[in-house]
């Protein structure tokens, strides 16, 4: 069995990724990296979602087949990363909006306007449905990132710090 995954987000993804970059970013007062205009299109799925898909297709999946899992959350990026300001504004409220640190990147060579993945067949033939919904899993996922310092904090004192890749615009 072969499974395609969409974008996912949640607990304990790498800091370098878009939304923990965003969250720990803006919660230190730093630039908000968004790739071009903001304008690519993403697929997102709730890790526990994923998880929950992970896992019940080799239990009651088919052999031979492929099972898409997408999460049908397509957001622009400069979108999610407003709805992320928007949470640390009531979350952590600062002097100004958080908003303010956006700032525009170069593209990176070959990256693609869309990404999204139809997860029909994984729908009607496994039952799977996503439990949250874009919203609620934006909003534990920053709470997350704030409160887990403790776990990212290594991480961005590495050698490896989670640059978005890009110039600056």
């Amino acid at each position: 069995m072969v499974s395609n995954c969409s974008n996912n987000y949640g607990s304990y993804q790498f800091p370098e990724k878009l939304i923990p970059l965003t969250v720990l970013n803006a919660s230190r007062q730093k630039p908000l990296p968004v790739y071009g205009d903001g304008s690519n299109v993403r697929d997102w799925r709730f890790v526990d979602d994923d998880a929950r898909a992970l896992g019940l297709i080799p239990e009651t999946g088919s052999l031979g087949e492929t099972y898409n899992v997408g999460g049908r959350n397509e957001r622009r990026n400069i979108d999610v990363v407003r709805q992320i300001c928007a949470h640390l504004d009531e979350l952590r409220p600062s002097e100004k909006a958080y908003e303010r640190l956006i700032t525009y990147v170069a593209d990176q060579p070959g990256l693609d306007q869309r990404y999204a993945i139809d997860a029909a067949k994984l729908e009607t033939e496994l039952g799977w449905r996503a439990q949250e919904t874009f919203e609620t899993g934006i909003k534990k996922t920053v709470r997350w990132y704030l409160d887990r310092a403790d776990w990212w904090r290594p991480l961005r004192n590495s050698p490896c710090p989670g640059n978005r890749l890009g110039a600056l615009a």
